[in-house]
């Protein structure tokens, strides 16, 4: 990238407020910290306040900005960005058009790539991916090896874990938990303080929310709604327009 390149973007650049990073050739904002162990790729840019350190590296496209960090041997490139007070850091990547912004954080051996938003307070770490179109925000989590793919969205105080899948147009917000082999897609919706697990399924226009559990190898399809406290496990199929409500429980409740 070319200085005039630099100020199609930074109207107000000058050479005595940027510089070209000596691994790598990338600008840098004098107001930022870059270290020199760092890699910041020719058509990158790092300004604001931001900090890249360690064995990180900025490439591509990418950009870095605003009180963001980037450490450890973390890599942000393509076209991604990385804001506000960001942190990207251990061995995360962030690539294609991927924002992670707010105060999030993405570390140890998350991607977050494609055309996914990671903002807020939202935390992905572990060995978990999210994807596509997805949005990972509020105050949500999602670890292990859990993939958040498609135009999926994770928020509120939403934990998904485990080998979990939500994919899809699917939701999970409020207090829900997703874990273990549990898959959500499609149009479903799981919020207020309800729990997916196991191996459970839970897909088409279906809700669970309340304080419902679902387990084992269960299907939730259609547009079911399942709710209250209502426990349903084993093998147990629920579909087409059931309402399972209150106390109710379907299938053998695992201890």
């Amino acid at each position: 990238m070319t200085f005039e390149d630099l100020k199609t973007a930074f109207f107000d650049a000058t050479l005595e407020t940027w510089h070209t990073h000596p691994n790598g050739g990338g600008w840098v904002q004098n107001t930022a910290k870059v270290s020199d162990t760092a890699f910041v790729g020719s058509e990158a840019v790092v300004s604001g306040k931001a900090v890249v350190s360690g064995n990180a590296r900025v490439s591509g496209n990418a950009r870095v900005y605003g009180n963001a960090v980037v450490s450890g041997n973390a890599r942000v490139y393509e076209d991604a960005w990385v804001s506000g007070y960001a942190q990207v850091y251990e061995d995360a990547w962030v690539y294609g058009n991927a924002v992670v912004s707010g105060r999030s954080r993405v570390y140890e051996d998350a991607w977050v790539s494609e055309n996914a938003w990671v903002s807020e307070n939202a935390m992905v770490f572990g060995s978990s991916q999210v994807s596509g179109n997805a949005k990972v925000y509020g105050y949500a989590l999602v670890y292990e090896n859990a993939r958040v793919s498609e135009n999926a969205v994770v928020s509120g105080n939403a934990v998904v874990s485990g080998n979990a899948v939500v994919s899809g147009n699917a939701r999970v917000s409020g207090n829900a938990r997703v874990y273990g082999d549990a898959t959500i897609t499609e149009d479903a919706q799981i919020y207020g303080d309800a729990t997916i697990a196991g191996s459970a399924q839970v897909y088409g226009d279906a809700w669970v929310y309340g304080d419902a559990r679902v387990f084992g190898r269960s299907q939730i399809s259609g547009r079911s709604r399942v709710f209250g406290s209502a426990r349903i496990s084993g093998r147990s199929l629920v579909f087409g327009d059931t309402v399972v409500s209150g106390d109710q429980i379907i299938g053998e409740m695992a201890n």
